[in-house]
């Protein structure tokens, strides 16, 4: 066997390394939006990864392209929630369990929140998610009104408005009262239902006036929107979107 014939093959080990990079990069990047949100220091999942911000940036130049390499799963999670709940043959059944999986998930992770309740730009299926639910909220709106179990005059705006506003509080609530939001949620949508439908139970218990405080304490001042996405130093999110 020649010398040649016994060197290590330094393309395959390099590609191995790169992959296995690639993936802690993802992996470390993953645990900093769920508990920091989108505008994590990139310097931070570089060192949590274990690598270089060289190394970061060789993979994923814009924070966009990591966005997108975390959340993909997750937001094809969301399409198919919401193509189970255009086959519910009760409209507003349907809605409230879809918006139900939609605000578990804000819940559980901050980037996942910052992803669905914000405007931002340059995470390539993030606007096909966006369309698909406005398309899924507009057939169930007009499905639950000729139902007769939701007001007439209830527009798809006002339902992603509100569930923007009510999605940004999650995180503060969850901090504080883990199921809150389940509360509030039906509150909301309690609000939208004809004169004549009974109300939901609530299932959760109300705030206590310590809670309360905790969570306004968390919701303002005012915090800043998450860090583009663009690099460090490009433009900043957008319009909002409803989850």
């Amino acid at each position: 066997m020649t010398i040649e014939a016994e060197r290590p093959k330094q393309p395959r080990a390099v590609r191995r390394d790169a992959r296995r990079n690639r993936e802690l990069l993802v992996s470390a990047a993953r645990e900093a939006f769920a508990a920091q949100g989108l505008n994590a220091p990139l310097d931070e999942i570089a060192r949590r990864a274990g690598v270089g911000n060289a190394t970061l940036y060789r993979h994923f130049p814009t924070r966009a392209d990591l966005v997108e390499e975390v959340f993909h799963g997750a937001l094809a999670d969301t399409v198919t929630a919401g193509d189970a709940a255009r086959g519910g043959e009760d409209a507003w059944r349907a809605l409230a369990g879809y918006l139900a999986a939609v605000f578990a998930s804000l819940a559980a992770d901050r980037g996942t929140n910052d992803l669905m309740t914000t405007g931002i730009s340059g995470v390539r299926s993030l606007d096909a998610v966006h369309a698909r639910n406005r398309e899924t909220l507009d057939l169930l709106i007009g499905r639950a009104q000729r139902q007769g179990t939701m007001r007439q005059d209830v527009t798809t705006e006002d339902l992603l408005f509100s569930l923007a506003a009510l999605g940004r509080a999650v995180p503060a609530l969850t901090d504080t009262a883990p199921q809150a939001w389940r509360r509030y949620l039906t509150l909301f949508l309690d609000g939208l239902r004809t004169a004549d439908t009974p109300a939901t139970a609530l299932p959760a218990p109300g705030l206590t006036t310590e809670e309360l405080a905790d969570v306004l304490s968390s919701l303002g001042p005012h915090r800043t929107q998450a860090a583009p996405l663009h690099g460090d130093n490009g433009q900043a999110p957008g319009s909002v979107h409803g989850p």
